[in-house]
């Protein structure tokens, strides 16, 4: 018998084609016995020439093959009909080796008396069906942890319209995945919030350098708005393009209850200690009152004794009224109409001349860095000497055996940075982050006790500044007051 590939018609160049193509190539006649096979299909089937040229096709494929796939009865009809078979489907396990899958298809090949012979493609999809069934599998194990998300997850397009929408949305909207679909994501969110979702948003898509946050009521289908929390992140191509974003958002309505729960609480025990320091601080004074006028109740008691005991009474009453005037500054230090321009440079100056006596008798050195030209803020200058006295008072008390008291003013970014520092006995870790407490006193000389840096907290604050420390123990203090420049 023979064969196309091996007869006079044959040539080297056709062989040299069936051997270079990737695919399994047979020849197969009317007979349906084969006639010419390619490289690929021997190396895969693992037989020879010899063993396949001329064979029969039930001698060469096993018969459960052609059993299931009919194989000899379509190759017939392609004789018959002269029109090809695409794409039929052959799954095959042999004993030891892997499943395998293939598709086969039979072209005709037509000559002078119609169709002589036909062609046999077999092509090995086992790799391609493994990896598409994987890609099948992490889809759809990315959709089951976007769906089990407790928060909103959707993503966007290039331009902002909602692609997808999971199920938490759906609970937390009352909107489906087919009402949003290609609508703006800001659409469905509160007026006022509209643009700067928007603007984020579209930062997000245009940038795509990072996350981007931002806080947006959402409205809800018939509900209240419901404060979210939303983190855009860019959404990316193999080529590293924008293709949209995607859209994380957190219902903030539970947070914001237990942080007002946790508000109200330090509030309360804000009160409790602030009611036990007054409590404290009244029934000294109080006391001693007490003990005088009882002693003024006696009806032979001498005049000079008499008038002590007016004198402590009266001692007693200033320092209560004291400590009331001192609650009302930590509460109100002052009205915002009260605020004037002022020079910051001439207040310190002021405030260092004062402690300047008692710091020569305990010997402490004042050195100030202060620049000779006005530093302008907008305050209350009693209201400012206060805060920086009581600072300069509380080094001079935590230096009982002599020191150094340094005050540096500097400006930068827009603010005035005023430093009080000292080498005294410092503050522990422990007691740095309650000495502005109100009425916490604390183990260290030196910070004051009582409503003292309390009320210089307040002030500092109202004039739109902010208070700072850093402490070692046996190393000193350094108080740092920020205000801003005008």
């Amino acid at each position: 018998m023979t064969t196309l590939c091996g007869s006079k018609r044959g040539t080297a160049a056709f062989r040299q084609l069936l051997d270079a193509i990737p695919s399994s190539v047979l020849l197969v006649d009317e007979a349906l016995h084969i006639t010419c096979v390619n490289r690929n299909f021997l190396a895969k089937s693992q037989l020879s020439e010899t063993q396949t040229i001329g064979r029969r096709l039930a001698d060469v494929f096993p018969t459960v093959i052609l059993e299931r796939t009919d194989m000899a009865a379509r190759i017939r009809n392609v004789f018959r009909d002269g029109q090809p078979v695409r794409g039929q489907r052959i799954t095959y396990r042999a004993p030891g080796i892997p499943l395998r899958i293939y598709y086969y298809s039979v072209v005709p090949l037509g000559g002078p008396k119609g169709t002589e012979t036909v062609m046999l493609f077999l092509e090995d999809v086992t790799e391609q069906v493994r990896l598409s069934e994987e890609v099948r599998r992490v889809e759809r194990h990315l959709a089951s942890v976007v769906e089990s998300a407790s928060d909103m997850v959707l993503s966007v397009d290039t331009e902002g319209r909602i692609l997808t929408w999971n199920s938490a949305a759906e609970a937390l909207s009352g909107l489906t995945a087919v009402d949003v679909r290609g609508r703006y994501l800001w659409e469905i969110c509160e007026a006022p919030a509209q643009w700067d979702s928007r603007r984020v948003l579209l930062q997000t898509l245009t940038a795509g350098n990072g996350p981007r946050t931002c806080e947006c009521r959402l409205v809800p289908s018939g509900c209240e708005p419901i404060l979210v929390s939303w983190l855009f992140s860019p959404m990316k191509d193999d080529h590293g393009a924008i293709i949209g974003a995607v859209a994380v958002g957190r219902d903030l309505t539970e947070r914001r209850k237990l942080e007002h729960q946790l508000r109200q609480s330090h509030k309360l025990a804000a009160l409790g200690v602030m009611a036990g320091g007054i409590a404290h601080e009244v029934r000294n004074p109080l006391a001693v009152c007490s003990s005088a006028a009882q002693f003024l109740m006696e009806d032979d008691l001498p005049a000079d004794f008499r008038r002590e005991c007016a004198e402590k009474i009266q001692n007693g009453m200033r320092k209560a009224s004291d400590i009331i005037e001192n609650l009302l500054r930590f509460a109100r230090p002052s009205a915002q109409e009260d605020m004037t321009e002022l020079d910051l440079v001439a207040v310190l100056r002021e405030t260092l001349t004062l402690i300047e006596n008692q710091a020569r008798v305990q010997k402490i050195r004042v050195r100030q860095h202060l620049p000779e030209q006005p530093v302008l803020v907008r305050g209350v200058s009693s209201l400012l000497q206060q805060v920086f006295m009581n600072l300069a008072l509380n080094a001079i008390k935590a230096m009982p055996d002599g020191g150094d008291l340094t005050v540096d003013l500097f400006v930068a970014d827009g603010e005035v940075w005023v430093a009080v520092a000292d080498t005294g006995v410092g503050i522990s870790e422990g007691e740095l982050e309650r000495i502005f407490d109100p009425f916490h006193t604390g183990s260290s000389p030196g910070w004051g006790t009582g409503l003292g840096l309390s009320i210089s907290y307040s002030i500092v604050q109202r004039h739109l500044g902010s208070i700072s420390v850093e402490s070692r123990v046996d190393e000193g203090s350094r108080f740092s007051v920020r205000l801003p420049l005008l």
